[in-house]
């Protein structure tokens, strides 16, 4: 699990408050200023690794949080949807690289939905892929 001490907050870190999320804890994020916006997808850098958050559509999951280092998936957390079968899939992704995760997880329909969490578990990595491009270095 992410270390609790990284702190996503709206002004860079410190303590949590109503405006902040906490990783592994349910707070509503807010944007902040400190954070590379991009429709439904906020990044943060922590400790050497991006904090990604994407706000799903269509699925029972209302947020997914992913610390990505190297591309590889060190962590990921799901708000809502179906615990059980969101922790699996969390444990079974953890040390994947994103690459890896698209093709086999891309296109999954849930009952009569067109997608499914995995399915956009696949949309939150691709926006983060496209975020990247266009995010300054350094």
């Amino acid at each position: 699990m992410v270390k609790q001490n990284d702190t996503i907050g709206v002004n860079g870190g410190g303590g949590v408050n109503k405006r902040d999320i906490q990783i592994g804890s349910i707070y509503t994020p807010n944007i902040a200023e400190d954070w590379e916006m991009n429709e439904n997808i906020q990044i943060k850098e922590v400790e050497g690794a991006d904090i990604v958050q994407y706000k799903p559509s269509g699925v029972c999951c209302k947020l997914m949080q992913m610390r990505i280092k190297n591309d590889i998936i060190e962590d990921v957390e799901f708000f809502g949807g179906c615990n059980g079968n969101l922790k699996g899939i969390g444990i079974l992704i953890r040390g994947m690289n994103i690459n890896d995760i698209i093709p086999k997880l891309s296109g999954l329909p849930c009952g009569s939905r067109p997608t499914s969490c995995p399915d956009q578990l696949t949309k939150g990595i691709e926006a983060y892929l496209e975020a990247k491009k266009t995010l300054p270095v350094g």
